[in-house]
């Protein structure tokens, strides 16, 4: 999962900043690294490196040195690749005396057979990442028409894929035919803005205009807004996990709210699975609206039982476990006056490996709570995602190996319970075949052993 924006501005006024801005709303999405790249009509300029987006950009010189009325930006969380500051994107590529950058979010499932091809044929490659592989294959068949070599290159990856790419005099932003991963159009006045979530049109200034369709290639110039298709069509498959777990709150994404969507999990859940307790907590932030909807539909209190390091960055994307550990410790302490003899449910919006839940549910336990049963707004997540969520070994899946007994057992619930894959469907009020739930069921959309 990455974020990524572009931004094109009819005025000479310099777009850096409503980058930097945009791109701190979309924070939650990559924590890794941050770069912006900004074009004059003439060059592309770049600033790039590791860290969070305030870090990257730490003084006003980093941001006035990028002039230019049209740019795009990145932050990266990393599933392929690893981590390095060879990977750090945006990207920038040369082909026929034309700069071509580019942002990604997604993951290629047929990366490493493509990688393999363009080595073969003698092309070296300067990161690890299959955001690289799409733009040397935009350049090979680009010839003046963009919109031709992406549709190309569209021929030829396949996977998850919300691309941005920037040439010298505009933004060109194109999204894979299932409609994995979210990407939206918004509008400042004159200026457009292209996002991996509406929270970053809003908060420079703008309105959201629409979702960018699957299989859907936006131009933005002088001239405005231009839509071209990919002639072949695949059946819409949104990630269901952006809405458990990975959008703002306020994300609108492909007709969905977030908040909404989680809000109604947590009824669907009491409905689903009822249990007699004192005491509603959530797993914040996610877990919020699921436990504010659990509290309504049962009438049971909702309560503030762990309280949140806002400094601490987001615990499921940290690259390694020892990390993971020790940021959730940070992250969330209990409150003791809060859970001290009280029967508590903790709602949280999915279990992935269990360490998390085991040490929370300790921790309460030690903080004087009587029992604490987990209610989970997600199904068990067992099988990898191979789409652009770091799940790429199922070694890693608690719910892969164990039954819901078990993992119970394991994470030390009092009692343990999940919302089925048709309250999924109920809370996003969509058909549920309109989702991808790979993760959830097994069924890929897209082969993952082209991988």
């Amino acid at each position: 999962m990455c974020g990524i924006i572009g931004v094109y501005s009819k005025d000479t006024v310099p777009v850096s900043k409503k980058l930097f801005y945009g791109l701190n709303s979309l924070q939650h999405r990559g924590q890794e690294s941050a770069g912006i790249t900004v074009s004059d009509g003439e060059q592309i300029k770049r600033h790039r490196a590791m860290g969070l987006v305030m870090d990257v950009f730490k003084s006003e010189e980093d941001l006035s040195s990028l002039q230019g009325n049209l740019g795009i930006g990145h932050v990266r969380y990393s599933t392929s690749g690893g981590v390095s500051e060879l990977n750090i994107q945006p990207l920038i590529g040369f082909v026929k005396d034309e700069s071509i950058a580019i942002s990604h979010n997604g993951n290629l499932v047929n990366y490493h057979v493509l990688r393999s091809r363009l080595e073969e044929e003698g092309m070296m490659f300067q990161t690890k990442i299959d955001t690289e592989v799409i733009l040397y294959l935009i350049a090979r068949y680009y010839s003046g028409d963009i919109v031709s070599a992406i549709q190309r290159t569209m021929d030829r990856i396949e996977g998850a894929y919300s691309v941005i790419l920037q040439l010298k005099d505009r933004i060109v932003a194109f999204r894979d035919p299932y409609g994995f991963r979210p990407l939206v159009l918004g509008q400042d006045g004159e200026d457009y803005i292209v996002s991996s979530e509406n929270a970053a049109v809003e908060i420079i200034g703008g309105s959201m205009l629409r979702n960018v369709a699957p299989g859907e290639i936006v131009v933005i110039d002088e001239g405005g807004v231009h839509s071209y298709f990919y002639e072949k069509k695949a059946p819409r498959k949104n990630c269901v996990f952006e809405y458990v777990y990975f959008a703002r709150n306020d994300a609108n994404l492909d007709d969905v709210n977030a908040y909404n969507f989680r809000r109604r999990c947590g009824e669907i859940l009491w409905e689903e699975k009822p249990l007699d307790v004192d005491l509603v907590i959530p797993v914040p932030d996610s877990g919020i609206p699921s436990a504010i909807g659990f509290a309504q539909a049962s009438g049971i209190p909702f309560g503030e039982g762990l309280v949140k390091n806002r400094y601490m960055g987001r615990t499921f994307i940290k690259p390694t476990q020892k990390e993971r550990d020790m940021a959730v410790k940070l992250k969330l302490n209990p409150l003791v006056e809060v859970v001290e003899g009280k029967r508590i449910v903790l709602l949280d919006d999915s279990i992935v490996r269990g360490t998390t839940s085991k040490n929370l549910i300790q921790r309460l336990r030690d903080a004087g709570a009587k029992e604490v049963h987990m209610r989970i707004t997600s199904p068990p997540v067992k099988y990898s995602c191979y789409y652009g969520i770091d799940t790429p070994n199922r070694n890693n899946l608690i719910a892969a190996h164990h039954s819901v007994e078990e993992m119970e057992e394991i994470i030390g619930a009092d009692s343990l319970a999940f919302i089925s894959l048709e309250g999924l469907a109920k809370a996003g009020k969509k058909d549920l075949d309109q989702f991808c739930t790979a993760c959830f069921s097994g069924d890929y959309p897209v082969d993952p052993t082209l991988i």
